[in-house]
C-alpha cells in the first residue's frame, strides 16, 4: 500500500467531540495511540489530510501505560534503522508539538563481570560513541549510591542516542497538536465496527479515506481477527507501579539491568548472553520466571516508573499478582541501593507480542492496511514506522 502524496480537499477545521468529518481525507488512521499518531504527524508533514478515529475519549492504552522509554541502542538490524529514524521523528514532534522530552540517555547497570562482558562487546561492536562504558564509581555517583552500597557494582554503560517522554502526555500531547492542524480531523468515543476500500464504518457513520491505516494494537482481533491469529498475536500483561522520587537519584536517564539486557535483541546477540541468562537462571529464577525486565524511568516530577513483569495471552487477566509486585519492586531499590521504594501508584500495562516477529504489517483489503507493533517496542519504533510506510518501504506479510 502506498499513500498518496498529492493533499486532496480535506476537514480544515478542528473536530468537535463526536462529529465525523465531511468529505474524503488521504488517510484515515484508526487508533490514537502513538503508531497511528506518529502516521497522522507524517502525513501532516507531508501536506496530507488526515481523519484519527479512536473508540476511547481519551488516550488510555498501551502508548500512556509504559516508561516512556525509546530505546534505540538496544535495537538490531532493519529495527535498529527505524529507531534511528524514530528518534529524528520524536524530535521533531516534541519540538511541533511542546512534549516534553530528555535526552539523557539510557544506563545500563552492570553488577557482575559478566554483564559487564555484555556491554563491553556491545561496545565493540557499535563503537565508544554509541556505547560509553561508565566505571563503578560513576554508575555509583549517577545513581546517588553511599559508599557502602556499591559493593554490587562493577560498571555499566551510557547508551546516549535512547529517549525519555512522559508516556501520559506522550499521545495527549500530539494529538492536541494534530486536531489544530488544517485538514486534520481527530474523532474520539467512536467505535470502527469494519471497513472497507475507501470507508471506515463506525458508530457514528462512515469515514472517508483514500487509504486506510489500522493501527489498533493488540485489538486487531477485534476487526481481522484472521490476521491477528495469522501473525500469533497475543495480549502481553505487565506489572507497573509509580514509585516516588528517590532522593539521592542523580541520572535523568532511563535505568536498565541485567535482565533488561535479556530482553532486547543488541544485547542477546552479544557472545557472554548465554552466560549471563544462566548466571541469572541460578541467583535469581524468580525473575526469570515472571520474565522481569528491571528497569525505571524518571518523570519531570522525579517519580520514577518501575517495572515490569511480563504474562502472555489472547485474552488477560485482570488480576495483578502481589508477589510479582513485590518482587519487581525489590529489585528496583537493589538496584538503587535503597532500603526500599514507595509506592504512589499501581496499574497493569499491555500490549501487542507475538513469537511470530516484531511486526505485523498487512494489506487486509485494497488500500486498507493493518500494523501493529508486536514486540513492546511502539514508542521507539513509532516515527520510523511512520516515514517507511509513505516512503513505501515496508514489507508486508500478505
Amino acid at each position: 500500500m502506498s499513500i498518496a502524496t498529492t493533499p486532496s480537499a480535506a476537514a480544515s477545521s478542528p473536530a468537535s467531540f463526536a462529529d465525523l468529518p465531511r468529505g474524503r481525507s488521504d488517510l484515515v488512521v484508526v487508533g490514537a495511540g502513538i503508531i497511528g499518531l506518529a502516521h497522522a504527524f507524517e502525513a501532516v508533514r507531508r501536506g496530507l489530510g488526515v481523519t484519527v478515529v479512536e473508540r476511547d475519549h481519551r488516550s488510555v492504552g498501551a502508548s500512556v501505560r509504559n516508561f516512556g522509554h525509546c530505546c534505540v541502542t538496544a535495537q538490531r538490524g532493519s529495527q535498529l534503522e527505524l529507531a534511528l529514524r524514530s528518534r529524528s521523528g520524536w524530535l521533531d514532534a516534541a519540538a511541533r508539538a511542546g512534549l516534553w522530552l530528555s535526552e539523557a540517555g539510557a544506563l545500563v547497570v552492570a553488577r557482575s563481570a559478566t554483564e559487564l562482558a555484555v556491554l563491553e562487546e556491545l561496545r565493540e561492536e557499535r563503537g565508544a560513541d554509541a556505547v560509553r562504558l561508565r566505571t563503578r564509581d560513576e554508575v555509583a555517583e549517577a545513581l546517588g549510591r553511599a559508599t557502602d552500597a556499591r559493593e554490587d557494582l562493577v560498571g555499566g554503560a551510557l547508551l546516549p542516542a535512547d529517549l525519555r517522554v512522559d508516556p501520559r502526555r506522550a499521545a495527549p500531547r500530539p494529538a492536541d497538536w494534530l486536531a489544530r492542524q488544517p485538514g486534520v480531523h481527530i474523532t474520539w468515543g467512536t467505535n470502527v465496527v469494519g471497513t472497507e476500500p475507501g470507508t471506515v464504518h463506525t458508530s457514528r457513520g462512515p469515514v472517508h479515506g483514500e487509504r486506510i491505516l489500522l493501527c489498533v494494537g493488540h485489538d486487531l482481533d477485534r476487526l481481522h481477527p484472521r490476521e491477528a491469529e495469522a501473525h500469533g498475536v497475543e495480549r502481553c500483561r505487565l506489572s507497573m507501579a509509580r514509585v516516588e522520587a528517590p532522593g539521592p537519584l542523580r541520572t535523568d536517564a532511563a535505568v536498565l539491568s541485567a535482565t533488561s539486557m535479556l530482553r532486547y535483541d543488541a544485547f542477546t546477540a552479544m557472545p557472554s548472553a548465554g552466560r549471563l541468562r544462566a548466571e541469572v537462571a541460578a541467583h535469581s529464577p524468580e525473575l526469570l520466571n515472571i520474565v522481569a525486565n528491571v528497569m525505571f524511568t524518571r518523570l519531570p516530577d522525579g517519580s520514577l516508573l518501575a517495572g515490569d513483569s511480563h504474562a502472555y495471552g489472547v485474552t488477560e487477566t485482570p488480576f495483578q499478582d502481589e508477589a510479582t509486585s513485590r518482587l519487581l519492586l525489590r529489585e528496583v531499590a537493589r538496584v538503587l541501593g535503597v532500603p526500599e521504594v514507595r509506592v504512589t501508584q499501581r496499574w497493569q500495562g499491555v500490549y501487542a507480542s507475538s513469537t511470530r516477529g516484531p511486526l505485523l504489517l498487512r494489506d487486509v483489503a485494497p488500500g486498507v492496511r493493518a500494523l501493529s507493533v508486536t514486540s513492546g517496542i511502539g514508542m521507539t519504533l513509532s516515527f520510523g514506522l511512520a516515514a517507511a510506510t509513505f516512503e513505501g518501504t515496508l514489507t508486508t506479510q500478505d
